[in-house]
């Protein structure tokens, strides 16, 4: 399971947490503006807008979970399991399989604008990988600095929400998370005002009783409600180090730590990596679950007019700075 977000501040920032009980040994991975993209059904894209993300790059082929482009555009593929549904080609769409569709918007689209008219021309089509990789069944969040939506590919055909709070978690579906949210209209950063009765008094006994009823369970729709609430409440300055502190909060605010989620067989699901993007300056930062430093990955320190995947392997081990 996964959680995916926006925040801004002088920048704008995008990015998401990956929970999983395993690790398909993922890279930041940066696809140059030259690097040839060869679609199963829609030809190949020689030259694209440069992208920077996290990937499973099999057979030289980068398998996105997460990236943005050099444009700023943002978007992440979040597991939507029994409610995606992926459809035979059909005429007049541009046929697209489930692990092409991130590079095919972030390679073409410089804003949500752009992106939503590719959208009315897609397919997302039951094309898998290869035999030893299926299509994974996601949902998938889209921003800029701007605006985000949510895309799901359901039954009824591609669904394209306008995401207001820019969060996105997993199951069920968008629509529902958002109606979710009237739940807890009553939630507050402030100490709350007696409307029980006005013929008792209340002892305040704790600071934060605002926040009494905001769901605390690593269910997808108590985290949505918790990263929504978290983000939407969220206050920092605007400088970079201010600003990727807060962004990396706010996903901590619905990190898995081991052992809490038991997936059978003695497995248990953990955030594996933490992201966040500037999109603005094409920065990728990252933790990891046993490296909680965060790295930063710049794409214009690379050349982004080669034609070959620049990959670098996670810090993955604690790094601890001593001061004695």
């Amino acid at each position: 399971m996964c959680t995916a977000a926006t925040y801004y501040t002088k920048d704008h920032y995008f990015g998401r947490n990956l929970d999983l009980e395993f690790s398909y040994k993922e890279t930041v991975t940066i696809t140059p503006r030259n690097y040839e993209f060869n679609f199963r059904k829609e030809g190949s894209l020689k030259t694209h807008y440069a992208l920077i993300g996290m990937a499973y790059v099999a057979n030289d082929y980068p398998l996105y979970y997460d990236a943005i482009n050099e444009k700023g555009l943002g978007m992440a593929g979040l597991n939507f399991p029994t409610n995606a549904y992926y459809h035979e080609e059909e005429e007049g769409k541009n046929n697209i399989a489930p692990f092409e569709f991130i590079p095919w918007v972030l390679s073409q689209c410089a804003n949500i604008t752009e992106a939503k008219d590719l959208l009315s021309k897609i397919n997302i089509a039951k094309i898998n990988f290869s035999e030893e990789l299926p299509a994974s069944p996601l949902h998938w969040i889209i921003a800029d600095q701007e605006s985000s939506i949510t895309v799901e590919s359901v039954k009824d055909g591609l669904k394209v929400y306008d995401n207001p709070v820019g969060i996105l978690t997993n199951n069920p579906t968008f629509d529902i998370h958002m109606f979710n949210l009237n739940n807890y209209t009553n939630l507050s950063n402030e100490q709350p005002i007696n409307t029980f009765s006005s013929k008792l008094s209340f002892d305040l006994y704790s600071r934060g009783m605002g926040t009494r009823d905001l769901p605390g369970g690593l269910d997808s729709l108590s985290r949505f409600v918790k990263a929504s609430y978290t983000k939407m409440n969220s206050l920092s300055g605007d400088s970079e180090s201010e600003s990727i502190s807060q962004f990396f909060h706010i996903l901590g605010s619905v990190y898995q730590q081991r052992g809490l989620v038991h997936m059978g067989e003695g497995k248990y699901e953990i955030t594996i990596y933490s992201s966040c993007c500037n999109m603005d300056k094409g920065i990728y930062y990252y933790t990891t679950y046993e490296n909680s430093q965060i790295t930063a990955i710049d794409m214009h320190h690379e050349d982004l007019d080669s034609n070959t995947l620049v990959n670098y392997d996670l810090i993955k081990g604690q790094q601890i700075n001593y001061q004695n």
